[in-house]
């Protein structure tokens, strides 16, 4: 049995979450990044047997745009899913009930699913530091518990959390920008996750392409990516409304 670790991870939340979920499951482990753009997920061989961890960021509620031709590409060939959601403190809404629709499309058996509490990729303030001891302490007795059930071999799909019609989509969008310490280095167009960044000119950026994932402002190596600050504050101002103190991870894994 191998464990699947696919994670759409720009800023290295999601996946800090899902790694302490794939160390407890056993079993060697494989890495699809889902932020690659030029990686042809179709070729991803994801046998019956194996164990696949489907880990996104919660986008206003809704999976990112990439992933879903991404995850589509695959053959999941009845493999066991678990479904990770991290969010930056607000909410999940609609996110792990899409990321289902999308796994059972492509071939997976839902049997758990986690929303995992992980640092705001935009206002770091909030969640700050997540997850934190108490956070993998918790999703480490989430991955024995799922660990328990795929021993048992129950493939009973849990309850997910979630509307459909899914909420829609909208919202404020940030895009990163370059100020005059940009060196044009092109690191940010190089791991760009949708190609939004023009390698030839990576002051060029496509705004209807981005989906202010912020990996590029992450990434910068002298920090020269910069958000609007009047933007950023009208974001921080509705989190600061929306998130709660302290939000806790959770598991949805139905009969153990």
């Amino acid at each position: 049995m191998t464990i699947w670790n696919i994670t759409f991870s720009p800023t290295g939340g999601t996946k800090k979450a899902a790694d302490i979920l794939a160390r407890e499951l056993g079993g060697p482990t494989r890495e699809v990044d889902l932020t690659d753009s030029g990686k042809d997920f179709g070729e991803t061989e994801i046998g019956p047997e194996d164990v696949a961890l489907l880990a996104v960021p919660s986008y206003g509620g809704r999976v990112p745009d990439p992933v879903c031709p991404r995850l589509l590409s695959m053959e999941g060939h009845k493999a066991r899913a678990i479904l990770v959601c991290a969010y930056g403190g607000r909410a999940c809404e609609d996110t792990l009930i899409e990321l289902r629709d999308l796994a059972k499309k492509a071939g997976f058996k839902v049997i758990a699913a986690v929303e995992a509490v992980t640092e705001h990729s935009i206002a770091r303030q909030f969640a700050a530091g997540r997850p934190d001891q108490a956070d993998r302490e918790r999703l480490a007795a989430f991955g024995r518990k799922i660990r328990e059930k795929i021993a048992a071999g129950d493939l009973t799909e849990p309850k997910i959390p979630g509307n459909r019609p899914y909420k829609r989509k909208g919202g404020v969008r940030l895009i990163p920008k370059p100020d005059e310490t940009c060196v044009g280095c092109g690191l940010c167009a190089a791991k760009c996750p949708v190609r939004a960044i023009d390698p030839k000119d990576v002051r060029k950026v496509d705004s209807a392409v981005c989906v202010s994932c912020m990996r590029c402002l992450n990434i910068c190596p002298v920090g020269a990516r910069k958000l609007n600050p009047a933007m950023k504050a009208v974001v921080e101002g509705m989190l600061s409304k929306a998130c709660p103190d302290h939000p806790e991870c959770e598991l949805y894994i139905g009969s153990v």
